[in-house]
C-alpha cells in the first residue's frame, strides 16, 4: 500500500521538525522536500515590490517534482533504495502488495499546484500568527539572506495570497496549530496517520 502525506504550510511553521520525526517513526518513509526543487537565483524574478520572488510557484521547478513524486509511486522500492533509506524486511510469506511505503511531501506551496495535488491521500497544512512568523524567519540564517523588508514587503502578503488561492482550490486540508508545542504537533500528526492506515487496511 502507497501514502502520500504532504505537510505544508507558513514559513518557519514547523513543516521540516515535524517531518524529519515523521520520517524516523514511519514505516518504509521517504522524503521530498520542496526546497529542493528551487530554481537557480539567476532565474528568479524581480517583482514590482523590489524583491527576488522566492515565495511564488514560479521560483521552483514544480514539474520536476512531480515527476519525482510520481517516480516514488512507479517503485517506492527503488525510490527508497536510490536515497539511502532503509527498508523493512518482508516477512515470510507476506504480499509485498500489502507492505507500507509511506512519502512525505514538504514544503511551502504544496496545495498550489493541481498536479501535485492529486497525488496527495492526506494533506496537512501549518500555520502561525504574523508576529511568530516574523520572529522565528528573523532568527534563521538562509544561504540567499533576506534583504530589509522582505519579510513584510514580499514573504507575508504571498503567504496570505498563497493561502487564500489554496483554500479556494484544495480539498480538505487538516490545519495544525503551529503555535502548539513541537511534541503536542507530531502527537496529533502520528496519531492521525496511524488511524488513517489502520482504517486502510
Amino acid at each position: 500500500m502507497k501514502f502520500i502525506i504532504g505537510i505544508g504550510g507558513v514559513t518557519n511553521g514547523g513543516k521540516t521538525t515535524l517531518t524529519k520525526r515523521l520520517e524516523k517513526i514511519l514505516p518504509n518513509c521517504c522524503v521530498v522536500h520542496q526546497d529542493d526543487f528551487f530554481k537557480p537565483q539567476d532565474q528568479i524574478e524581480v517583482g514590482e515590490d523590489g524583491f527576488r520572488q522566492w515565495d511564488v510557484i514560479t521560483a521552483l521547478d514544480m514539474e520536476a517534482m512531480v515527476n519525482t513524486v510520481k517516480g516514488w509511486i512507479e517503485n517506492p522500492v527503488k525510490f527508497a533504495r536510490s536515497h539511502g533509506v532503509t527498508l523493512s524486511p518482508l516477512v515470510d510469506g507476506s504480499d509485498p502488495e500489502r507492505e507500507i511505503h509511506i512519502l512525505l511531501v514538504e514544503g511551502f506551496l504544496l496545495y498550489n499546484y493541481q498536479p501535485l495535488i492529486e497525488t496527495f491521500d492526506k494533506c496537512y497544512y501549518v500555520t502561525i500568527p504574523y508576529e511568530e512568523c516574523k520572529r522565528r524567519r528573523s532568527t534563521r540564517n538562509y544561504t540567499v539572506p533576506d534583504p530589509p523588508g522582505l519579510f513584510d514587503g514580499h514573504v507575508w502578503p504571498m503567504y496570505l495570497k498563497h493561502r487564500k488561492e489554496m483554500e479556494d482550490n484544495c480539498r480538505i486540508i487538516q490545519y495544525l496549530d503551529g503555535i502548539k508545542s513541537k511534541e503536542d504537533i507530531y502527537n496529533q500528526v502520528y496519531e492521525d496517520i496511524q488511524n488513517t492506515l489502520l482504517n486502510s487496511l
